[in-house]
């Protein structure tokens, strides 16, 4: 895939942030009431590399509630990939990243009794099913 190559063309083409099962599908019951998941939960044991999926500037590299440590990668015509419930995060906002850069280190710091990475990919601010837009798992 070309290094500008727009995100909107990236549909089942991006890389995977860590390779493992999938804990949690969106869309599926969080268990907490009516609460649905908004993107996936990735099997990772603590500390594994967590990789950005495609090139952008880090918007967003903090704690935020229900999320643990997050980063937000913005990468343009409205599309965000969010990247959470990490044990450390490894960029800062105004990082300009690539695909496959390290970003963060994956943990269990925010989802309670899940160890791995917390990923979605947002359009205009709503989120998407991230499963359309992966490609194989390698």
């Amino acid at each position: 895939m070309k290094p500008n190559t727009p995100f909107s063309r990236l549909t089942g083409k991006l890389d995977w942030p860590v390779s493992g099962k999938i804990l949690a599908r969106y869309g599926s019951s969080r268990n907490l009431g009516k609460l649905k998941w908004q993107g996936i939960v990735i099997a990772s044991p603590t500390g594994n590399d967590v990789k950005a999926t495609a090139a952008g500037t880090v918007v967003f590299a903090d704690w935020l509630r229900g999320f643990g440590l997050l980063i937000i990668i913005d990468h343009g015509d409205k599309y965000m990939t969010l990247y959470g419930n990490n044990e450390s995060l490894l960029r800062d906002v105004g990082e300009y990243v690539k695909a496959g850069d390290v970003i963060a280190q994956s943990g269990e710091q925010g989802i309670r009794g899940l160890s791995g990475l917390y990923f979605e990919i947002r359009h205009r601010g709503s989120p998407t099913n991230p499963l359309k837009w992966l490609g194989k798992q390698g």
